[in-house]
């Protein structure tokens, strides 16, 4: 996809770029450019603040079936690293594990298609240090029911590979919100906002239906206050 059309996209999504020190080239180009429709589109710089730490993440979607008058959509999160003038594909998901599943037609040939979808950038933090970032984004599937909701933080380990460094999930819902600490001694953190359950709670009625928690980077170890939702360090929940 061109990459003017690219950003105009972001910008009808009301998206904010990151500032950062280097300046993208005028016009990359996308080796395996994103599957259907653009939704979003986030620089963020995994590796640090640097030309060749540019590495852009994609929300986008897929028509994949019509029944009954609803849309059904196969979301993607797509993962490139610049080189030169070119983003390169290293991770996508479902191709390449979560979030994201993959959306199927319901059996019988009847016109549903399952999970129903979606996929939101929430935006990028410096949480596990100073002058490079993490991905947030935050997905949503459900079949029957309210479903289930999972926010997680992308990083990049000493390879280079595109990680999951902690990602959380609750029923029903699960929204982030990232809280910039203006300061380069005091890490980022993400509120985390949904209803809560405890272990006895059924989806219908929820402990508390609006609850906050907060998701931060201490001491080498990620710690949620309160304890509310189910935290995986260093990977995605079991799909």
């Amino acid at each position: 996809m061109n990459f003017i059309r690219l950003l105009l996209v972001a910008s009808a999504f009301g998206l904010m770029l990151v500032p950062a020190g280097a300046e993208e080239p005028p016009h990359p180009t996308f080796s395996s450019p994103p599957p259907g429709t653009v939704a979003q589109s986030q620089l963020v710089y995994l590796a640090g603040e640097a030309m060749h730490s540019q590495w852009r993440a994609v929300a986008s979607k897929t028509l994949v079936g019509t029944g009954s008058g609803t849309n059904f959509y196969q979301w993607y999160l797509s993962i490139y690293a610049i080189d030169g003038t070119t983003y390169h594909l290293k991770y996508q998901s479902p191709a390449n594990g979560g979030p994201l599943s993959k959306v199927t037609q319901a059996s019988g040939g009847v016109k549903m298609w399952f999970p129903l979808q979606t996929l939101q950038i929430a935006g990028v933090g410096e949480f596990m240090q100073a002058g490079v970032q993490q991905l947030i984004v935050q997905s949503h599937e459900a079949g029957a029911d309210c479903g289930g909701a999972i926010v997680s933080v992308f990083a990049t380990n000493a390879s280079g590979k595109v990680v999951p460094a902690v990602s959380v999930r609750n029923g029903c819902a699960l929204k982030a919100t990232v809280t910039h600490s203006g300061s380069g001694s005091v890490r980022d953190t993400i509120v985390l906002s949904g209803p809560y359950y405890n272990s006895t709670a059924p989806m219908c009625c929820p402990t508390k239906s609006r609850a906050a928690a907060v998701l931060s980077y201490r001491n080498g170890t990620w710690t949620e206050r309160p304890k509310y939702y189910e935290l995986f360090v260093g990977k995605l929940p079991p799909q």
